[in-house]
């Protein structure tokens, strides 16, 4: 792997042809020609498959970016059945091909998603949805998520659910073997937590996720959002002929989803009962800052379908970037003790007797290490690996041409563990974004992509980890479990932990 980074490091560096603009966009002579799909250059089909299908593949599909790019350079194409894919890897590409979407930019659909959705008459909510559909959904959420306000108005209602971990975590120490103070599978209490805390926004109720006896309808929905990511990945690898042969994935895939829908179509009726009993007779008046979302949706007179579709995948969004971020923020602090403590000083001086949930969110947003910690965790561990694209016109690439409908991935992890843009790319370093290091290409690390398709929810999500790491570390010194080997993560359509992450939370 570290050789594979040096010559990435080197590729990356050859197609930067100097400081005019034309050069800074990734072309090796700016003079000539761009050229077309058929000279890009890639792994042959069977080669490609061997990548996919042996060696546990498709869980490495993240590592297999950094090698491919080091193989072929910062633009590569595969072919998978009839579907070819050129392979971005390069800040600067990715830059160049992001700055030319038009207003309605579209993506590599989750199809089979799509087609659960057509098979049982579902809606499409904001991330399933395309077109003129998806930009009105967009334009109807982003004021209520992505506004920094909207966000922080929340906080009093992540304040009350971020507590409640807090002694969730306590109760679940010592359970099994090992040390008292061992939490084993912290990811997932952590998803209870992301679940719980996107609910009570989106929603305004608690599920009790977080409590002794968690409700069976909420463990259900809870396995079915840790199943749906392996199933789609299933799904999505294989070639639609083998869909009849072998229809398990698809039945899991539809199971899943169909559970989904089940346990947020019965929370958003309940929700549209309250709203109605409470402008019975009325005119309506609005329920002030942080009213749930559902709310606001009914407020739109969305169908009530609509209403639904978004809810369930909102839910859905919500718990993987919370849970799994919150898990590699812990493992990594705990295996740095020296950034825990640093951090532990600045939470503690900043979140003083005085200080009031209203202002919380202000002043975690001002906390520089807590921030880049945020930053460098999910540098390290995106979410998404990679994201992807479907031009609507020809585009150029670098030194190509890359017609319109051509599918094409953003290789986000490869770029964030690029050297020449991270030194010791691999290392948990926060202090490289407080000005250590010199900054890196902003396209670099995109760990909630860009424009309008970049995560609606970024802004919610970062105030729940700032909230959830304040807290945590505020009542707990978080240590390694005695032992254990490092842990890498693999890839279900989403980046988890390859194993159970367990550590032990050690009161201050």
């Amino acid at each position: 792997m570290t050789q594979a980074l040096k010559f990435f490091s080197k590729v990356l560096h050859r197609v930067r042809c100097g400081p005019e603009r034309g050069a800074s966009l990734g072309y090796k002579n700016c003079d000539s020609a761009p050229r077309s799909l058929a000279d890009i250059p890639g792994p042959s089909k069977p080669s490609f498959l061997a990548e996919l299908f042996c060696k546990g593949g498709l869980s490495r599909l993240h590592e297999l970016q950094v090698q491919d790019a080091a193989r072929f350079g910062p633009v590569w194409m595969a072919s998978f059945g009839t579907v070819r894919t050129v392979y971005v890897a390069a800040p600067v590409l990715i830059e160049q091909l992001l700055r030319q979407e038009g207003p309605r930019p579209e993506r590599c659909s989750f199809s089979p998603w799509v087609e659960h959705r057509r098979r049982r008459q579902r809606a499409c909510g904001l991330l399933t949805a395309e077109g003129e559909e998806w930009q009105r959904l967009r334009s109807l959420l982003a004021p209520l998520l992505l506004r920094p306000q909207a966000a922080a108005s929340y906080a009093g209602t992540l304040d009350n659910v971020v507590g409640d971990l807090v002694r969730l975590l306590r109760r679940q120490r010592g359970r099994g073997t090992g040390s008292p103070a061992l939490i084993r599978d912290v990811a997932g209490e952590f998803y209870k937590f992301g679940l719980e805390g996107i609910a009570a926004v989106l929603l305004g109720s608690r599920l009790g996720c977080l409590e002794a006896e968690v409700p069976p309808e909420t463990e259900t929905f809870i396995r079915a959002v840790s199943s749906v990511f392996v199933s789609t990945l299933l799904t999505m690898a294989m070639p639609n002929w083998l869909h009849r042969l072998v229809p398990g994935p698809w039945g899991r895939l539809y199971r899943d989803w169909d559970q989904m829908f089940a346990f947020a179509q019965q929370h958003v009726e309940r929700r549209e009962a309250e709203v109605a009993r409470r402008n019975r007779g009325k005119l309506e008046e609005d329920m002030g800052p942080g009213a749930h979302l559902t709310y606001f949706l009914f407020r739109e007179e969305l169908p009530a379908q609509s209403i639904l579709g978004n809810v369930t995948e909102l839910l859905l969004a919500g718990v993987d970037t919370v849970s799994n971020t919150l898990s590699w923020a812990l493992y990594e602090l705990s295996r740095h003790p020296e950034v825990q403590t640093a951090l532990h000083s600045e939470i503690t001086a900043a979140l003083g007797p005085g200080s009031s949930v209203c202002s919380l969110a202000t002043t975690l947003s001002q906390l520089p290490l807590l921030k880049a910690v945020v930053k460098e965790v999910l540098r390290l561990y995106p979410v998404v690996p990679g994201n992807s694209r479907v031009p609507d016109k020809d585009i150029h690439v670098g030194d190509y041409i890359i017609p319109k409908n051509t599918l094409v991935t953003l290789c986000h992890y490869a770029t964030s563990r690029d050297p020449s843009q991270f030194p010791e790319p691999n290392c948990f370093r926060p202090t490289r974004w407080l000005g250590e290091d010199p900054a890196p290409h902003p396209f670099a690390s995109l760990p909630f992509g860009f424009g309008k398709r970049s995560c609606m929810g970024r802004r919610l999500a970062e105030l729940e980890l700032q909230m959830a790491l304040a807290q945590i570390l505020t009542h707990f010194e978080v240590q390694p479990e005695p032992g254990a080997a490092p842990i890498r993560p693999m890839t279900r359509t989403v980046l988890v932990p390859e194993r159970s992450i367990n550590l032990q939370f050690v009161d201050r």
